[in-house]
């Protein structure tokens, strides 16, 4: 890994501001990246349920940090391509936590997968396959 998890904590605080107390990056090592979004009321649609852009920020974000985990502070790195299925509705009141893998680490384009969970629950609510470009 080239970024520990307080690591990317602060680079996100600095370069990344609009996320800054938004999301917690919960694991980042060789092993996990999970990062969690608290869910509060302004992430919630109605039916009681999180909403469909709230549960796509922690994906994007959770692989932008798989990606700065892997390549270093690289605060241009960019999603080209995102696809995302809602599986099933999250637990209520619970957190959403956020598990990024890399699939394919290229020169200029990285593959994953993040797994969306709503804390409490076996099965995941989404998945999405995001593919980032990074910018030299």
């Amino acid at each position: 890994m080239k970024m520990t998890a307080q690591e990317i904590t602060a680079f996100l605080a600095a370069e990344f501001p609009q996320v800054d107390g938004e999301f917690v990056v919960e694991q980042a090592d060789e092993d996990a990246i999970v990062i969690r979004l608290p869910v509060v009321d302004r992430h919630l649609r109605p039916g009681g349920t999180v909403s469909g852009p709230s549960m796509f920020a922690l994906a994007d974000l959770a692989f932008y940090v798989a990606v700065l985990a892997n390549v270093g502070p690289k605060a241009l790195a960019v999603t080209t391509n995102c696809n995302i299925d809602f599986m099933r509705k999250p637990a209520a009141g619970r957190d959403l936590l956020g598990n990024a893998t890399v699939l394919k680490l290229g020169r200029n384009l990285i593959v994953g997968d993040v797994m969306i969970f709503s804390e409490g629950m076996d099965k995941p609510v989404a998945r999405a396959s995001l593919t980032y470009s990074v910018l030299k």
